[in-house]
């Protein structure tokens, strides 16, 4: 009789926990837009970096697109803020010295596609580490590297 009562509770024990799993799991509540908490930036956590979109503005997320598409696997990402900074970020195949006629490639046609305004392009190395600042003044037509 005690060997009945224990497999009795010990059945339903499982029936409850199989209830809970099974009325959590296809019965959750719906969460309505107002809900929801905004998403904190992808940066900062472990993404890649086709995760993280490649600007802050329609121009500049297709721009930042056709840069790495384009790039034949120099640029393993691109990103562009306000229309008027480029940040890429360069694969191991770019050589030191291939750094800056790539940066200015990227600084010129950057101006094709946001004129009229100072530019600027971050180019980081693939340890993320910042190497060369390229900038174009639109008033002298100057391209400066720091």
């Amino acid at each position: 009789m005690i060997l009945f009562q224990q497999s009795r509770k010990i059945l339903a024990t499982f029936f409850l926990i199989g209830v809970l799993l099974i009325t959590t799991a296809c019965g959750g509540a719906t969460v309505s837009q107002l809900d929801r908490t905004t998403t904190p930036s992808a940066i900062g956590r472990d993404v890649t970096y086709a995760e993280l979109e490649r600007g802050n503005t329609p121009g500049g997320q297709t721009f930042g697109t056709w840069v790495v598409q384009t790039s034949q696997g120099l640029v393993q990402d691109a990103y562009v803020r306000d229309n008027n900074k480029l940040g890429v970020v360069v694969s191991s195949k770019v050589r030191p010295n291939e750094v800056r006629p790539l940066a200015k490639s990227l600084v010129q046609g950057f101006h094709k596609n946001f004129p009229n305004q100072d530019l600027k392009v971050l180019v980081y190395a693939p340890d993320k580490k910042l190497i060369l600042t390229t900038e174009y003044d639109t008033q002298t037509n100057q391209v400066k590297y720091s």
